[in-house]
This record gives structure tokens, sequence and C-alpha cells, in this order.
């Protein structure tokens, strides 16, 4: 994972980009995970009060083996901004560090706060909720979702860092 990225310079490099291919997202996600600064490739998940395909995801593997070596995917999670139910907790966060995931961005809630800042993966979310999902294996994954209204598509990257969150459609380092 490459960690010698600063979101803001990213921003100063790509300010004048009027394709959309540059994006970023609104500053409303809050930091859950042990890794603050994460990049990598895009995998989507969109569902809505129901984790299924976000515990499918995060059960598999996610990094991409490349010539320049192992990279760490980050799942992108189009959760409908629902404060409702939590769609990830420390049981599959411990998955995607186990799985090699260098991170994972919610449109929704996580719970297990505690737990998930120990695990080495990058997480961000809007909220912590303790009310967790009911399993009715609803939703669609590797589709382009839209996460507070900027659209986010499988295979852009996404660069996370203190400052905030950007998405490209192609690898800005």
């Amino acid at each position: 994972m490459n960690t010698s990225f600063a979101s803001c310079d990213l921003c100063d490099a790509h300010k004048g980009d009027t394709s959309g291919s540059f994006r970023v997202l609104p500053p409303v996600f809050k930091d859950f995970g042990q890794v603050k600064k994460f990049s990598g490739p895009v995998a989507t998940v969109k569902c809505f009060e129901d984790n299924t395909l976000v515990k499918a995801a995060v059960d598999s593997v996610g990094y991409l083996e490349t010539p320049q070596g192992r990279v760490g995917k980050v799942l992108v999670v189009d959760g409908g901004a629902s404060l409702r139910h939590a769609l990830l907790g420390g049981n599959l966060g411990a998955a995607a560090a186990r799985n090699g995931w260098a991170g994972v961005v919610i449109d929704g809630c996580v719970r297990d706060t505690a737990e998930l800042a120990g695990h080495a993966v990058g997480i961000r979310a809007l909220a912590a909720m303790p009310l967790p999902t009911e399993k009715r294996n609803q939703g669609q994954a590797e589709v382009a979702v839209q996460v507070q209204g900027v659209w986010v598509r499988p295979g852009d990257w996404l660069y996370a860092d203190e400052d905030g969150i950007v998405v490209s459609e192609k690898p800005l380092l």
C-alpha cells in the first residue's frame, strides 16, 4: 500500500479537473480503523440495512497481485447513508484486516468501535450505531455507487488520509 501521498496535495494537483475523473468525498466520514492513511483500487457494494454482501466482500481476498507487489483494495459501501443499522462490526473488521483489504469506506454506520480501532485496516463511516442489520441477502456488488452524492465505480482508485477522501478513475501515484 502506498502511503506516500497527501489528499491535500492530490487536490492541489487536480483542482482544475473538469472531466469528473477526480472526485472528493464530502467531509462527513469518521475514522474507526487502526490504519489512518490508505489507498487502493475500489470494489463496491450497494446495500441498505443488510450487510450480507459486505460480509461476503471482506471474507474474500482483499488485494491484487501486481508486478509491483501486493496492492490492498478498498471496499466502498453505499449503505444509503442509513444511521439505523451498522453494516460493519468487529468480526467483519477483523476479516477485512485478515484478508488484506487496505480499507473500507461506508456510507452508513459501524459498531464495535473499540474492536475496529485495533484492526490493521482503514475504516471510515458516518457514525457508530450498536444495532446490527438484518440478513436478507439483498444488495448488489461491483456496481457504480453514489456515496454522499459522489459517484464511485469499481476499479476507481481511492486515497484516504487525515484530511479527506479522494477518488480517481486511474491511479494517481
